[in-house]
């Protein structure tokens, strides 16, 4: 069984400190701040000296994720509900050495099994080791089971789910000492490593709803409040085809031209706007207005043209890529429309790509990653 072991007192140039600031005043806005080592102090929850587990174990979900959201790469994202998503137990080990954290388990989807055991390579292992580093953990060895409720390489935030389950659930073992800002860093730890240095999957995945990254350096992510009252429906067409998102960012361009550039920024910001609005129809209209990314990954998922275009045509507001792919992604503010909108892109995926594919259509998370279950620790008599 791989462990892996770390120091309370290890350097922490690799996780940036970070502390609350001011809120904005727009009341749809919540903006998390996080900024690097050299300008504050260590984080309060890492000087902590060694919690006691308030649990025996505890076991959280983390949704799967919409990221880039067409003209938003790398800086926007939205978690999406459906029952999609990754669920991770962690429990406190006699076994397992103090101050390390073990992987007793990887099961769910087919390709789960391919999945490595070593916690220095496993999604939720990374993030569970750095939750554990910013807490101070070092009396106690954890085992993590992970169930992955989301196929590899989708482009619905897998790795991240992962992640952002793992974190949660080792924080909440101890008593849920962090903070939402300090568990999307250690979310981040994971992705660095994995997929990438970006939060447009695990942000949402652990506040839930619409996220805006509006820096990384330093780190800051604003939570985007769409309108209670207002419908919105994401219709989920995935086919049976694997995207690796190194592959993907592969295919981007190096250099982009100005007008590009000035016509997805535009798109972008009426994104933000509609989503502030509850205004679907805008959302969906810049969503599908990609100029940059969707471009150069659309032709190496088999069909995806011809999926988005269908999805138009069948009342969809708006059809992109999710995240890196292969799954595209339609709006709309109708759950039985979407179910024939997601009908007419599993045809297309079919006919032009020869690719089988499943859907589902989803409301918009509003929670993110939350406990689903814990077991009391076992009092001396």
């Amino acid at each position: 069984m791989a462990t892996a072991a770390f120091s309370a007192t290890s350097p922490t140039q690799s996780r940036p400190a970070h502390r609350h600031r001011p809120l904005p005043s727009l009341t749809r806005l919540r903006a998390i701040r996080c900024s690097s080592v050299s300008k504050v102090p260590a984080v309060t929850a890492a000087a902590t000296a060694d919690p006691s587990p308030v649990f025996r174990s505890v076991a959280a979900f983390a949704p799967a994720t919409v990221a880039n959201l067409g003209p938003g790469f790398d800086f926007l994202g939205c978690a999406v509900g459906g029952g999609l998503g990754d669920t991770v137990t962690v429990s406190v080990d006699s076994a397992v050495a103090p101050g390390t954290l073990s992987i007793a388990d990887v099961s769910g989807c087919a390709a789960a099994a391919k999945l490595s055991r070593n916690p220095l390579w496993n999604c939720a292992g990374i993030a569970g080791i750095a939750a554990m580093r910013m807490l101070g953990v070092r009396s106690v060895g954890l085992s993590l089971s992970l169930h992955k409720g989301l196929p590899l390489g989708s482009g619905l935030g897998s790795s991240a789910a992962s992640a952002a389950a793992a974190a949660l659930a080792v924080s909440e073992l101890f008593g849920g000492r962090l903070s939402p800002d300090e568990l999307v860093l250690a979310g981040l730890e994971s992705e660095k490593k994995v997929s990438g240095y970006h939060a447009d999957n695990v942000g949402p995945s652990i506040l839930g709803g619409f996220v805006l990254i509006r820096s990384y350096d330093p780190f800051e992510i604003i939570r985007l409040e769409f309108p209670a009252d207002r419908e919105l429906y994401f219709v989920l067409v995935g086919p049976e085809f694997e995207a690796p998102t190194k592959k993907m960012r592969e295919a981007l361009p190096a250099d982009i031209p100005m007008k590009d550039h000035v016509r997805n920024s535009s798109q972008a910001a009426a994104l933000v706007a509609a989503v502030l609005q509850g205004n679907v129809r805008v959302l969906g209209s810049a969503m599908s207005a990609d100029w940059i990314v969707e471009p150069r990954r659309a032709p190496l998922i088999p069909g995806m043209v011809s999926v988005k275009k269908a999805a138009i045509d069948s009342g969809a507001f708006g059809c992109t890529i999710s995240g890196a792919g292969p799954t595209a992604v339609a709006v709309t503010d109708d759950e039985e429309k979407g179910k024939e909108i997601g009908s007419r892109m599993v045809e297309a995926f079919l006919r032009d790509g020869n690719l089988k594919a499943s859907v589902t259509v989803a409301k918009l998370d509003r929670v993110g990653a939350r406990v689903t279950g814990s077991s009391a620790v076992q009092k001396a008599m």
